[in-house]
């Protein structure tokens, strides 16, 4: 039994798209686990009569991530650190440069959900990456992914010589609301 055949339509209105990131290191009780989210981005995925889906694709506007939340750290996230960790994202590691997957293969498994592995194009580079994607009973997909940054050529965020870092696999998350 696979999903309606149609065009599957994601964007900010019906779908939150999350990147999660994670401290490590010596100093990583001072450092928070970030909740990102993306607020200009949309998506589709194609799904044939038979319930295969024939092509998946999303593209996310990189200046529209903004910190959602951050646990853990020595003190509370305030609305200056949340800025100024946007501008170093913005900056350092996206450096301004699309977001964008487009599906290459695409495997639907018996309980209807999809394994499309496709090309992320991230900071610059683009690189093959496999996503896990199910539809809820609306038809709104679900997917997620874990990246590692250093694939895609993005040296993860440090302070304090080091002692603090951002671990170099983050997940990312598309949820309907």
């Amino acid at each position: 039994m696979g999903a309606e055949a149609g065009t599957h339509k994601v964007g900010p209105d019906n779908a939150k798209l999350e990147v999660r990131t994670y401290r490590e290191g010596a100093a990583a009780k001072l450092g928070h686990d970030l909740v990102l989210e993306a607020k200009s981005f949309e998506g589709s995925l194609e799904v044939a009569e038979d319930g295969s889906a024939t092509s998946a694709e999303l593209t996310v506007d990189p200046s529209s991530l903004q910190v959602e939340e951050g646990t853990g750290g020595a003190k509370q996230l305030s609305d200056k650190d949340k800025g100024e960790i946007k501008s170093q994202i913005e900056k350092k590691v996206l450096q301004g440069k699309p977001i964008s997957f487009r599906s290459t293969d695409i495997k639907t498994s018996g309980d209807g959900s999809y394994s499309i592995r496709g090309d992320l194009e991230l900071g610059g580079n683009t690189r093959p990456i496999t996503f896990l994607v199910s539809l809820d009973d609306s038809g709104l997909p679900s997917a997620s992914a874990q990246v590692t940054q250093s694939d895609w050529g993005i040296k993860p965020y440090s302070a304090m010589m080091g002692a603090l870092k951002v671990r170099d696999t983050i997940d990312v998350a598309l949820s309907a609301k």
